[in-house]
């Protein structure tokens, strides 16, 4: 069996390019032109495709968090006001579905919860993402796999229990599993990514990708060289903006030498047979002393 799943057109896994995955979460903070300036940044930095959160509010903020007040943009209001702030409706989404089409770049996003599956079924994304607080809710994986859809879970703050029940509620077929710490954003000793080859080893026919919190790009690019065949970095058109998720975010220009990096880690790994290559004739003719000798 192929460790390979299709997005749209796409071909991921084994074999194929890491498919990249600028993550804008709510970093956007409810501005619609705000995301569509990230997307166009995305799509000029070469990542195959943008994502958003999709909460229902209501369903999915814990009820003693509801009525906290906390500083924002729009005032002293409660957590629940603030969530609603950040979370686009039916006409936004259009406008990026539109705008990304124009663009060529995927998008999807992260449903928290069942009734933000519904709203979208109105939509032709390519995946649904279940984020790693979600790993736990069963029905929630189960409600998202009767679409039909491809499943990406994160597996940041699990056990590998939890990341066992998860994907046999989500089940193997047409999922992938990405490696994640759950830290905003996290130290470089927690970052873990050896846990790429423990999750191949453990799923061997799915495709394994890393969902990165770390500060700085060299790490994403390791975790491909280790056989991740999928990146999701958080993005941000300016770390300094107001937002919980902009410290762990890469900006348009990081992000750009982010995406060189990986393709050039691709392009370097090779296929572990040894061979001389062309290139090196002249050096071998002009510095190679003794020949083959027994």
């Amino acid at each position: 069996m192929t460790r390979e799943i299709k997005f749209g057109s796409k071909l991921v896994g084994d074999g194929h390019p890491a498919y990249i995955i600028a993550e804008i979460g709510i970093n956007h903070n409810g501005d619609l032109g705000i995301a569509k300036e990230m997307i166009k940044a995305a799509a000029h930095a070469g990542a195959d495709a943008v994502k958003f959160q999709k909460r229902t509010p209501e369903v999915c903020t814990p009820l003693e968090q509801q009525k906290q007040m906390r500083e924002t943009p729009w005032g002293y209001i409660s957590y629940l006001d603030y969530r609603y702030k950040v979370e686009f409706d039916k006409e936004a989404y259009i406008e990026i579905d539109r705008h990304c089409r124009d663009l060529g770049i995927d998008w999807m996003v992260s449903v928290w919860d069942e009734p933000s599956v519904d709203f979208m079924g109105q939509f032709d994304t390519p995946a649904y993402k279940v984020p790693s607080a979600s790993l736990t809710d069963l029905a929630l994986l189960k409600y998202a796999r009767k679409t039909g859809k491809p499943i990406i879970i994160s597996t940041g703050m699990s056990t590998m229990d939890e990341i066992h029940r998860g994907v046999d509620a989500a089940g193997l077929e047409n999922l992938m599993i990405m490696h994640c710490t759950s830290a905003y954003p996290c130290d470089p000793e927690e970052l873990n990514l050896r846990m790429v080859e423990t999750l191949r080893r453990e799923f061997p026919n799915t495709p394994i990708g890393y969902s990165g919190h770390e500060v700085g790009l060299v790490p994403s690019a390791v975790a491909v060289a280790l056989g991740a065949c999928a990146v999701e970095r958080h993005f941000t058109l300016d770390r300094a903006m107001w937002g919980s998720d902009q410290a762990a975010s890469v900006e348009p220009g990081g992000f750009e030498k982010l995406v060189k990096y990986i393709r050039v880690t691709e392009a370097g790994l090779g296929d572990g047979v040894k061979k001389v290559y062309d290139s090196e004739m002249s050096s071998r003719k002009k510095l190679r002393r003794i020949k083959d000798s027994e």
